[in-house]
């Protein structure tokens, strides 16, 4: 993007210099140009030119207030096309909104427009007293004031100066009204004054980021140009603002990414009187918004270049990071055949968070562990629409669950009460139910420290039959590789086998990935520069590797880190490994050195991290950390159904 000012005041200069510009670009945003010249300069360039032209100041605000109206209205309880609309200022922004109110569905003859001087009517533009533009909304009422304008009014839309709208004034309108006071820095009335004006709801959004709901154009630009872009659009036609504000409105709709909640202090956002519109620090703004403007691009003709919008809303989400590239692969795999996962912290409101992402995407059959009413009251308090099976322990007969687990355990101390009491555990509940293939797959630890949720799949569940060992990895996903760290969660002090086995479990979970391991045994000795019962185990493990003739992937080691990663110590130095090429499998000497290790590359090295999986197990079976997010929760749950899959279990 190349930020030009010009030292023109003539219009038609102005016109004259972008047009000449037009071979060098893509578009063209046009900024801080006042009204009327706005729409002279925009128009004809428009006109004249074959890529897009876009007054942001006009329609960003449009779209973006656009979208709020449309999801305030849906809460009020109120049509669009029955909405008495209020303007104060007529500007370029306001002129350009109502416009845009009218393609989303408003009624012209509902809209009022306001500028200093009092409501616009048809007696004032007869005499000359507007302009042209403002007399598109010339109405034929008699002359008034703002105040005069907003007595009855459902809607209030502020895009003039501060403080010109009083408590007595927001009385004056209709029941539950819509208010956009969108003067900065200070709005037409301020959100404490406006929610206290009156008993009912009010629905308030300002310019600032200070309240909720701020109605900012950083929600359209860049990710409208984006999708113009990317289809070659000769033009933003209304088809495409009309897309933009769509998806934003219905983004809103959707469950907030914790990171988002985060970063404004925890305060709950959820689609309601106080959230209306996307924060604009969300990231699934660019994937969502962008593919709806190329689709309509696309579909109103104004493309030049077809493109199949899966593919690219793929393609964007994968700009985000490295990350979402890998589990966009995961995630694709378990859409394709999804299977019954227990979420066994059922009750959780991450976890009832997450099971209605993993139903809506497809990705899983869920069953939710726990209280009945906990879980009916969270989803009502959370607005979230959907179905789950859930088990209560309570209320569910546990007498097949108690014999098997008594079956499995009672030459381990377990008696049959004792059986009957463990179940009332979701942990080892969950367990019981996956060996028993009444579920395929299960996530728990969200809430429990990671041993203890580990312990009752490992007894119930166990290992596969070729594995002696599970172990936890971490994918870490940097900007342009990736690398699968293990072994980071179980096994504290492994010997060769181990370590062995733990290199073959993970080079397994880096195909599901799509990702084509090269392994290398970890050590603070290269290739036998110190020799010591230590450095001997993956010297050892290594070697195994390379002589089994089942084991299809590059394997070397014992090795220090650097040399693992560095691709000119592999080719220079070290030029007999085995490895031609950096790993991107990394198998640490123990429980210690894995867990500090992939710790350090995740905070200091800027990495994404995607686990700990759990690999080795008979049945699929992962386990959360404390303070997992609900989208490391959603990833995880894809991991677990590819497990599934791949296993042929639920089949």
């Amino acid at each position: 993007v190349f930020d030009i000012e010009l030292d023109e005041e003539d219009p038609q200069e102005i016109i004259r210099t972008v047009e000449a510009m037009e071979p060098t670009f893509g578009g063209i945003n046009l900024e801080d140009i006042k009204a009327p010249e706005c729409f002279e300069i925009e128009e004809q360039l428009r006109e004249s030119m074959s890529i897009p032209v876009f007054h942001d100041d006009q329609h960003g605000t449009a779209i973006i207030s656009g979208a709020a109206l449309l999801n305030a209205s849906d809460i009020a309880e109120k049509e669009l096309e029955d909405l008495e609309i209020v303007f104060s200022g007529a500007g370029a922004s306001a002129i350009a909104t109502a416009r845009f109110y009218l393609s989303l569905g408003a009624r012209k003859e509902n809209i009022t427009m306001c500028d200093s001087s009092g409501i616009i009517t048809e007696e004032r533009a007869s005499h000359g007293d507007v302009n042209e533009f403002k007399t598109e909304f010339a109405r034929d009422v008699p002359e008034g004031s703002l105040e005069d304008a907003l007595s009855g009014a459902d809607v209030f839309v502020g895009l003039s100066v501060g403080g010109i709208v009083s408590q007595k004034m927001v009385r004056s309108m209709a029941d539950n009204p819509i208010i956009f006071a969108m003067a900065n820095p200070d709005p037409e009335i301020n959100y404490e004054d406006a929610k206290a004006a009156r008993d009912d709801t009010v629905i308030m959004a300002t310019g600032r980021s200070d309240y909720p709901n701020m109605v900012n154009n950083v929600l359209g630009f860049p990710f409208i140009f984006r999708g113009a872009l990317d289809v070659r659009a000769s033009e933003i036609n209304e088809q495409m603002k009309v897309a933009a504000a769509r998806a934003l409105a219905e983004l809103a709709r959707k469950d907030v990414p914790d990171a988002v909640v985060k970063a404004y202090g925890d305060q709950p956002l959820q689609y309601g009187h106080e959230y209306i519109i996307p924060k604009p620090v969300d990231p699934r703004v660019l994937f969502e918004i962008t593919p709806a403007v190329a689709q309509a691009a696309v579909d109103s003709g104004a493309a030049r270049a077809d493109v199949d919008i899966d593919d690219y809303t793929e393609e964007l989400e994968a700009r985000l990071g490295k990350s979402r590239e890998m589990m966009r692969v995961v995630l694709n795999k378990a859409k394709s055949e999804p299977k019954r996962l227990v979420l066994a912290e059922g009750d959780d409101e991450k976890m009832i968070r997450a099971a209605h992402q993993i139903d809506d995407q497809g990705i899983a059959h869920p069953v939710l562990i726990g209280d009945q009413g906990i879980i009916t009251d969270t989803m009502d308090s959370l607005g979230l629409e959907f179905d789950p099976e859930i088990v209560d322990p309570d209320e569910t007969d546990l007498d097949p669950y108690a014999e098997r687990l008594t079956e499995l355990r009672q030459r381990k101390g377990v008696t049959r009460t004792e059986a009957e009491d463990l179940l009332r555990d979701e942990n080892h509940l969950g367990s019981v139910m996956v060996e028993m293939d009444d579920a395929d797959a299960m996530l728990t630890g969200l809430t429990h420290d990671y041993p203890s949720a580990l312990r009752p799949p490992l007894q119930i569940v166990g290992t596969a039959d070729d594995a002696n060992y599970a172990a936890g990895v971490y994918l870490l996903a940097f900007k342009n590789r990736v690398v699968f760290c293990a072994d980071a969660t179980v096994n504290q002090e492994p010997d060769a086998d181990v370590l062995a086995e733990v290199t073959e479990h993970t080079a397994d979970l880096a195909r599901r990935f799509n990702v084509e391991p090269r392994a290398a045994l970890l050590s603070y000795s290269d290739f036998g520069s110190v020799d010591n019962e230590g450095t001997r185990k993956p010297r050892e493990a290594a070697q195994k590797l390379r002589e089994d003739s089942n084991v299809e992937f590059p394997v070397d080691g014992e090795m220090q880190a650097d040399t693992a990663v560095v691709e000119e110590m592999l080719e220079g130095t070290y030029d007999f490994s085995e490895l031609d090429e950096p790993a991107n499998v990394l198998v640490f000497p123990n429980l210690e050195a894995g867990n500090i290790g992939y710790k350090l590359l995740q905070r200091l090295g800027g990495a994404e991290a995607i686990g700990p999986m759990l690999v080795g197990m008979d049945k699929p079976v992962h386990v959360l950390q404390r303070g997992d997010e609900v989208k490391d929760i959603v990833n995880l749950a894809s991991v677990a159904v590819v497990d599934a899959q791949e296993n042929g279990i639920g089949e």
